[in-house]
């Protein structure tokens, strides 16, 4: 289960840390027009720092652990993540947005909570 936990974070970590970058270095209207319609609804300071949230739970995710320095932030960053993945998938559906953004928020949303659950629980450090 240690392998699984590695492999859900890694990868959790490469979609936030994409999903981060882009929202970083990106305009509100380029975002918007390339399929994010949610980021017509928030101000460009509100999406920056969004975007540095996510970043900072991708890095959380990996680097406390690899360091083996406070490995605690391992769960909490995934913890953090799955709250974030709630409200995106509450703003979707309050847009009324497609399904599938929808299910991505959850499906992301539970394997940040697994990884919490395992990292604060059973498979800690």
């Amino acid at each position: 289960m240690n392998i699984v936990l590695w492999v859900i974070a890694s990868l959790l970590a490469a979609v936030f840390l994409g999903s981060g970058l882009a929202k970083l270095v990106q305009s509100k209207d380029k975002l918007a027009s390339s399929g994010m319609g949610w980021a017509e609804d928030f101000s460009p300071g509100m999406i920056k720092i969004l975007g540095i949230l996510q970043l900072a739970g991708a890095v959380g995710l990996l680097v406390p652990a690899i360091l083996d320095t406070a490995p605690i932030l391992v769960p909490l960053a995934a913890l953090g993540l799955a709250i974030m993945m709630a409200g995106a998938a509450i703003v979707h559906r309050r847009r009324h947005d497609d399904l599938k953004m929808i299910t991505l928020n959850l499906v992301l949303l539970i394997l940040a909570a697994v990884v919490a659950w395992g990292r604060f629980g059973p498979y800690a450090f």
